[in-house]
């Protein structure tokens, strides 16, 4: 966590030759990149400017990098990623409105907006902008730490711990955006969760429906008007992404074989490169030609709407 400078770093992280490099060493034909650090995941670090004007101009000169250098330098090899105006809700809806007509198919948000100062998710805040994103089909990627916070409730953890906890992130992400009701409001909304592993989803599958049923509240809960299982709108509106989880093979039925992705995490610790191909073949080489496909490239090349290589030997 020191002070790093561009000579420290891999010069795939910054320099869009060099990641396409990297991303063909890692035999990945397309990705879809978050900014770190610099910027936060969802752009956290531009609206907590103490000039908003400043902070938008910002936000929106990163915006304009991205669409024009990063992906448009390789349109067939970078899926376009935009980061929201977060204090303001109407104009971060303009602007998804605005960039998808660019070609961004994709928005980083918050999984915790409550954790950033924001207003929650179990408000109507958020709707006009997630009415935008429907509307446009723009997904909404929630990665974890994008909130800037971690369940370490005992204090001076090892930092191994952190990293371990990444999937309980994901788990509570995913089930308060489940009972905030957003996915029932906008039925078409598209949700990916990045980086927080896969095996704990079919637990949540089991409990959510679970909770329905026994809970206080029952099956005529106010907070779930819906005849739909909570678990069927989670499979409906949820995608997930797996780095490396051996157990997936016996969960991907659960989970739901078309709503899994591929991720390598490149250039962070938890990374698969430079070997995400035989790590894929590893822990999925045994699966149907069919199934590996979609869970390889054919999932996210659907949901993002990208185009696929022209063929298996496109290196």
């Amino acid at each position: 966590m020191e002070p790093a400078r561009f000579e420290d770093m891999r010069p795939g992280c910054f320099d869009i030759d060099a990641r396409i490099a990297d991303m063909d060493i890692n035999g990945v034909w397309a990705s879809l990149c978050f900014p770190s650090l610099v910027a936060g995941f969802c752009g956290s670090v531009f609206f907590r400017s103490d000039d908003p004007e400043l902070g938008l101009a910002c936000l929106r000169a990163w915006n304009d990098w991205h669409a024009e250098v990063w992906a448009g330098t390789f349109p067939d090899r970078i899926i376009p990623l935009q980061l929201p105006w977060l204090a303001d809700v109407a104009i971060a809806a303009a602007d998804v409105r605005g960039n998808a007509e660019r070609g961004f198919k994709a928005v980083s948000f918050p999984e915790f907006p409550a954790q950033l100062g924001l207003p929650s998710i179990f408000t109507d805040h958020w709707d006009p902008f997630f009415a935008a994103c429907e509307e446009t089909g723009t997904v909404v990627c929630l990665h974890t730490g994008a909130s800037s916070w971690a369940p370490l409730p005992s204090p001076s953890p090892p930092f191994e711990l952190l990293p371990t906890l990444f999937p309980v992130n994901a788990l509570i992400a995913a089930a308060e955006w489940l009972w905030s009701g957003v996915p029932l409001r906008f039925p078409n909304l598209a949700v990916a969760m990045s980086e927080g592993g896969i095996g704990w989803v079919p637990m949540l599958l089991d409990r959510v429906d679970y909770v329905l049923a026994h809970s206080a509240s029952g099956a005529e809960s106010i907070s779930w008007p819906s005849e739909l299982r909570p678990s069927e709108v989670l499979k409906r509106n949820f995608w997930f992404c797996t780095i490396d989880d051996p157990s997936l093979v016996e969960l991907r039925h659960i989970i739901g074989i078309d709503h899994i992705m591929v991720e390598s995490d490149y250039p962070h610790a938890d990374s698969t490169w430079p070997d995400t191909q035989a790590v894929v073949q590893s822990t999925l080489g045994g699966l149907d030609e069919a199934e590996l496909r979609m869970i390889a490239a054919g999932n996210a090349a659907g949901l993002f709407r990208h185009p696929m290589p022209p063929s298996d030997d496109w290196r």
